[in-house]
């Protein structure tokens, strides 16, 4: 069965994951310190002028995001979500008729979100470009609408060689080939597991929990597993009800709590909330007995700058001051 994961849900905010397989049977980016740097979120913050266009930081009230400007079959460009949780790319209904690409209605794939699957059409494409990344000939399921602006999904294919560089503060991204550069003077580090599917994953500390992570620029909220809640409640934590809308429009219901400093290397980002239940992504990761977290941009986008090196299996990380 093939598979394709491109995360995203709605938290009465959006979230997102998804992973593409074929449906069943019968279904028509010099130094690095060491001393750990907090990231806060703090009052609010007074923006003015234009909005970034492609990258933008989470905000008092504003979660952040990280689009990437991406040529489709030469035109564009089209504003695609980068997406680490995904492992094939997706696009708007609106994308493939502004392309005059037919859907393949007979051609079908089953998507899986945070909160569940559906069976979607998909496209072909010529060609999808951003920087150093070029594929061709690509199969992109259509999704629906739920990107605020953006209009599909940058997946993960095609990273295994390269670095991405976001740079919250000056609406920059840039995907290149990774040349072994080390991280510059005052970035921490933290090392990476590259997983078949390309997601990212690693080892995080929430207060003393320690717990396994992954990272998810495609999703706006952090969640967490049951497991994990249940190590963090042991410690006091008092929790609410969440309802949790995926990309698939299924519906889950979590816990969201708030939780001590999230810890990433030697950054710590504070006073955030975390909403936990058994979501149906956890399933399918296999993360389902130990504590786990999907980390989203509500948490990625308190950096200054993100430097995703896939070939090093490496993350480079600056505080926000």
């Amino acid at each position: 069965m093939r598979r394709f994961h491109i995360p995203f849900a709605i938290l009465l905010l959006t979230q997102y994951f998804p992973v593409l397989a074929d449906p069943p049977a019968g279904s028509s980016e010099g130094a690095v310190t060491d001393a750990t740097v907090i990231t806060t979120i703090t009052p609010p913050v007074i923006v003015e002028g234009a909005d970034p266009m492609y990258v933008a930081p989470t905000l008092r009230d504003r979660i952040g995001r990280i689009w990437a400007p991406v040529l489709i079959n030469g035109q564009g460009p089209f504003r695609l979500v980068l997406d680490t949780g995904a492992n094939s790319s997706a696009l708007l209904p609106s994308v493939a008729q502004a392309l005059g690409i037919p859907l393949h209605e007979s051609k079908k794939v089953q998507l899986h979100g945070v909160t569940g699957t559906a069976i979607v059409p998909i496209v072909v494409v010529d060609s999808l470009e951003v920087g150093d990344l070029f594929l061709d000939g690509e199969r992109l399921p259509i999704v629906a609408d739920v990107f605020g602006g953006a209009q599909g999904i940058l997946g993960g294919k095609g990273f295994q060689d390269k670095r991405i560089f976001i740079d919250f503060g000056n609406d920059q991204i840039r995907i290149s080939r990774s040349r072994g550069q080390a991280a510059p003077l005052g970035y921490s580090t933290m090392p990476i597991k590259v997983t078949n599917g390309q997601l990212l994953m690693m080892d995080i500390r929430i207060g003393s929990v320690r717990a396994k992570a992954v990272l998810d620029t495609g999703a706006q909220q952090t969640i967490g597993n049951t497991a994990l809640l249940e190590a963090l409640v042991r410690r006091g934590r008092e929790a609410t009800d969440q309802a949790i809308i995926g990309v698939t429009m299924d519906i889950a219901h979590g816990k969201s709590i708030p939780v001590p400093p999230i810890a990433l290397g030697g950054i710590e980002v504070r006073n955030m909330r975390v909403t936990f239940g058994d979501m149906y992504i956890f399933e399918q990761w296999k993360m389902t007995r130990e504590p786990a977290m999907l980390i989203g941009m509500d948490v990625i986008g308190t950096l200054d700058t993100l430097i995703i090196d896939y070939k090093m299996r490496e993350l480079q990380m600056r505080a926000r001051r």
